[in-house]
């Protein structure tokens, strides 16, 4: 049977709860849901829904990994290791580049829409 188009609108699947690694996060780790939609190539792809607590933690992107995102609602920064800090809000979407490092913070609970693409 081929595979069907996925819908947005569709139910989605019942999230996966994690928290950031306990050396990783910046203060108590907070709760993260993520509702994979689509997984391809073996888990190389993977598109769904993330949503997350206020709190912050360090992030390490393999050389490999690259993540597409778009905030649908709350507040989220990412601060690179120099310093340089962006915001993002409801509508906004942006990159984090395969091998970044630097600090995610949430800074109100936020829902996203991701795309994140891991290449060895």
């Amino acid at each position: 049977m081929p595979p069907s188009v996925i819908h947005f609108s569709d139910p989605a699947p019942e999230p996966v709860e994690d928290r950031p690694a306990l050396g990783r996060a910046i203060g108590s780790p907070p709760l993260r849901l993520t509702a994979e939609r689509y997984a391809a190539e073996d888990g190389a792809l993977s598109i769904g829904d993330w949503t997350c607590e206020p709190g912050a933690w360090r992030i390490a992107f393999h050389p490999g990994r690259h993540e597409f995102f778009q905030v649908t609602s709350g507040r989220l920064r990412i601060v690179d290791t120099a310093g340089n800090a962006r915001e993002f809000g409801p509508g906004e979407a942006g990159i984090i580049p395969a091998g970044f490092i630097g600090t995610f913070e949430v800074i109100e609970r936020v829902e996203k829409r991701y795309v994140m693409l891991d290449r060895a």
